[in-house]
């Protein structure tokens, strides 16, 4: 393996990144792409086992995983989660907010409330509380790097009936990827992207479209570089959106 001064060395050598939902899909694949580009992984997500699988794949690539169960909606264990990391390395230089449940897909008025404050739960109040937990550690990092993975659901400009939970959900991370990182790009070093995967290969499309013949689509494994551009020490955008569809870097459009 070469050394981290050698010109083949692997990008992300001596980094530590987070990347939550990843037991499977595109947190899976952004793990393994992360690690097999040098990163330490802190591997989150309900499942123990799919984890354990996940930790055989990173360690088969060469690098190395701290596996963390949790289920995302304990929020006092996000908390939590800040402090062991600044215990054991001080700083994090990468957060991936991947995790994420598609929720009902019912008209609003059918909606139960649990269900409502489920998706809300998971797509944008754990991804704040995790903002706010390693908010210290990223601005620790000579280049602290964010990604929010969004959906088109959430800011098309032509809304799909009965998405709504969805939808709201998606385009609250929306807004919470372009806050964060209009508060910290004069700031610190950080910079945050949301990104849109658009249609891909995994069982909540699977849920959501199941009619559709999977091998049409996109792989998670295909936008896995993608991602991992992203949070290379190199990438300088901040508060804008990548969009895996049409592989381009967007800009938000601004209120009229």
């Amino acid at each position: 393996m070469a050394s981290e001064n050698e010109p083949n060395a692997r990008p992300l050598a001596r980094r530590i990144a987070l990347v939550t939902g990843a037991s499977r899909g595109i947190g899976w694949a952004v793990a393994r792409e992360l690690a097999r580009a040098g990163a330490h992984i802190i591997a989150m997500a309900r499942t123990q086992g799919a984890l354990e699988e996940l930790d055989d794949a990173i360690r088969g690539d060469g690098s190395e995983a701290t596996l963390v169960p949790c289920d995302i909606k304990d929020f006092e264990a996000l908390d939590r989660l800040g402090g062991a990391i600044f215990g054991r390395w001080g700083k994090l230089d990468i957060f991936v907010g991947n995790a994420g449940v598609l929720g009902p897909v019912s008209p609003l008025a059918h909606v139960d409330p649990k269900q409502w404050d489920e998706v809300m739960a998971v797509n944008v109040t754990a991804n704040w509380r995790l903002i706010r937990s390693l908010d210290p550690l990223l601005r620790a990092s000579d280049a602290g790097r964010v990604v929010l993975v969004t959906s088109g659901a959430g800011h098309t400009a032509h809304f799909k009936p009965y998405w709504g939970p969805y939808a709201t959900s998606k385009a609250a991370v929306d807004a919470l990827a372009r806050t964060y990182a209009a508060e910290t790009v004069n700031t610190s070093p950080i910079r945050v992207m949301a990104v849109n995967p658009g249609p891909l290969r995994t069982r909540m499309r699977a849920a959501a479209m199941p009619g559709e013949d999977p091998l049409s689509l996109k792989t998670p494994e295909e936008l896995a570089p993608k991602i991992l551009a992203l949070c290379h020490p190199d990438w300088t955008e901040t508060g804008k959106l990548y969009d895996f569809p049409q592989d381009r870097v967007l800009s938000y459009m601004a209120p009229k």
